[in-house]
């Protein structure tokens, strides 16, 4: 069995959603769910990624592993590397990336992007699934990514990527199947050499203007490999109405 540890960026704040790790769902804040989902994987172990105290003790407060990082991270990425760097993790050991506000991740996808990185050979890898509606193709809050012919991202973005020129006028409610448009799911696997290296790059033009550290890594030529997720992965939550869905969905015992 392949041994990854699964780290969980979770930064006190954010914009939309002020203290966002600790918001209460269902009974426990939102990063012991996340915590909770990724120990069901085949991770050997899963730390919290943190900057704030508060984090710190709620965390300890449920048994999890934390570990306090710097505040002056530029990304998620950088904050993993160190972690990487504090626990001292062999450069060849692998990393899983779950996003802190991923509540209802499947345990199954975090094995999934893990092996794919072992399997397929790349530096990074991670996960997509399909678009079949406008008003997501159009949203900037979803992450899309184009593919090439050996799985490696050709680019993301928040822009509707690709843009079916000739038909896009005249569509109404959904895409034509060629366009094969995917929405990028934010969990990635790595080796620590490449986060070693990540960390020395500074973000790139595109980077700072799509707001995607992953672009960092395409800008300095790291292939990404991407495969379709196994199983649905609820979205997670940037805004109110993400909170409200994904409580309903706790409150549906669906999750």
């Amino acid at each position: 069995m392949l041994n990854f540890t699964v780290i969980i960026p979770a930064r006190y704040q954010s914009i939309r959603l002020p203290g966002k790790p600790l918001i209460d769902i269902g009974g426990k804040p939102m990063v012991q769910r996340v915590y909770e989902q990724a120990a069901r994987s085949d991770a050997v172990q899963v730390i919290v990624a943190t900057d704030d105290e508060r984090i710190v003790s709620a965390v300890k407060s449920f048994g999890g592993e934390v570990c306090l990082t710097r505040e002056d991270h530029p990304s998620g990425t950088d904050r993993l590397q160190e972690v990487c760097s504090i626990r001292q993790l062999s450069d060849d050991h692998v990393v899983v990336n779950v996003q802190g506000d991923e509540p209802l991740i499947p345990p199954a996808v975090i094995n999934q992007v893990a092996n794919n990185l072992v399997d397929s050979g790349s530096k990074m890898a991670t996960l997509s699934e399909g678009i079949d509606d406008i008003a997501d193709l159009m949203d900037p809050n979803i992450v899309k990514v184009v593919i090439n012919h050996n799985s490696n991202a050709m680019y993301f973005s928040r822009a509707p990527i690709p843009w079916p020129r000739d038909e896009f006028s005249t569509l109404e409610k959904s895409l034509p199947e060629f366009a094969k448009c995917q929405r990028h799911l934010g969990i990635y696997a790595y080796r620590v050499s490449l986060l070693n290296r990540f960390v020395k790059w500074e973000p790139s033009i595109l980077e700072k203007t799509e707001k995607l550290e992953q672009l960092r890594a395409l800008w300095h030529g790291i292939e990404i490999h991407v495969e379709q997720a196994i199983e649905n992965i609820p979205p997670g939550i940037d805004t109110e109405k993400d909170l409200r869905r994904t409580i309903a969905l706790i409150d549906e015992e669906r999750f």
